[in-house]
């Protein structure tokens, strides 16, 4: 077992996780993150900045920031709910865009990574299918273009198993070629809660790197590698084996603390190991065997629809002064 923190979080995608383990394993807050939260009817937000190389280290996470959106209630299908959470996105976005220096006519390529054929990974290319592209207007007729739209364009360029090549290749081809001010890239996450799978949105300003939620990195997309900003939109979609083992041995302590004081009969040595230690012991059992699976939920085909079209309709309408921020569902095709 190790006491390495990355390794110990690299089940998460998520910054707002990282975040939770390292502190609840150091028992304070960490040096150099700064966080604040806001809650309306169901929506949580929490804006996180990870200000240190030191702090980055401890979540081994990029330094940045990161506005994280959770909604537990997106499991129950409400569709008014929905609305919300994509009017609430988009203005988070739209904030986040104006904190960064993008302008109301910067040009912007959103990149829709993943798997169109495997579900749980195809969060990216279906919010290219239902993302508001305008480019081609610009480029054949500007003078028909009304106020309040920007130029966008939009691509999913599959995955290197499929292609041959590199998503971060084609993409930089693409930049190289239409000069956009900003990209976004959309990607499924991984996560350690079962409870943030589909209910999550994360948006951070320190790009993306295909395939780091399954432990498969890829050449990123970041600002460095492609020339312009990147901004990440992800979505927990999966979680290991054993997080969920994990997870579950701490619920059989709480069930069991409920009945009698003397759990350490019942649970042993593993009720005394911290998280950190029992997670890896838990690998430690299932790696050899094959049996660390990614796991997604049952119901994921209409999870994966529903949460792609909150973040397609967002981003429409944070994109586009003219798309009503009030009514965004409506700019989804």
């Amino acid at each position: 077992m190790t006491n390495d923190y990355p390794l110990y979080i690299g089940s998460t995608d998520l910054a707002l996780e990282a975040n939770e383990l390292v502190s609840r394993r150091l028992g304070t807050d960490v040096t150099g993150i700064k966080q604040s939260f806001d809650e309306d009817h169901g929506i949580k937000v929490t804006l996180l900045d990870i200000e240190t190389d030191e702090a980055a280290t401890s979540l081994g996470k990029l330094k940045g920031h990161y506005v994280t959106l959770e909604v537990p209630g997106l499991r129950k299908k409400d569709s008014s709910l929905q609305d919300r959470v994509a009017t609430r996105f988009a203005k988070e976005f739209a904030g986040f865009l104006t904190r960064i220096g993008i302008k109301a006519d910067d040009r912007i390529l959103i990149v829709g990574l993943g798997n169109d054929h495997v579900t749980a990974d195809a969060l990216g290319p279906i919010v290219v299918e239902n993302t508001m592209v305008t480019r081609h207007y610009f480029e054949l007729m500007p003078d028909q273009i009304h106020p309040g739209y920007r130029e966008v364009s939009a691509v999913a360029p599959g995955v290197l198993g499929m292609t041959g090549i590199e998503s971060s290749e084609i993409v930089q081809g693409i930049v190289d070629l239409t000069h956009p001010d900003l990209v976004i890239a959309i990607d499924s996450l991984a996560s350690r809660s079962l409870d943030r799978l589909n209910t999550t949105i994360q948006i951070a300003d320190t790009g993306i790197h295909p395939g780091s939620g399954i432990g498969n990195k890829r050449k990123g997309l970041t600002q460095e590698i492609l020339g312009v900003p990147v901004v990440a939109i992800g979505v927990p979609t999966v979680v290991y084996a054993s997080t969920i083992v994990d997870s579950s041995i701490d619920l059989m302590v709480n069930h069991f603390q409920k009945q009698t004081k003397n759990t350490v009969s019942i649970m042993g040595l593993l009720e005394q190991l911290n998280n950190g230690e029992r997670l890896e012991l838990v690998r430690e059992v299932l790696n050899p065997i094959g049996q660390d699976l990614l796991v997604t939920p049952k119901e994921i085909d209409q999870f994966i629809e529903d949460i792609a079209n909150i973040i397609a309709s967002g981003l429409n309408a944070a994109l586009h002064e003219a798309v009503d921020s009030g009514n965004v569902a409506a700019y989804t095709h």
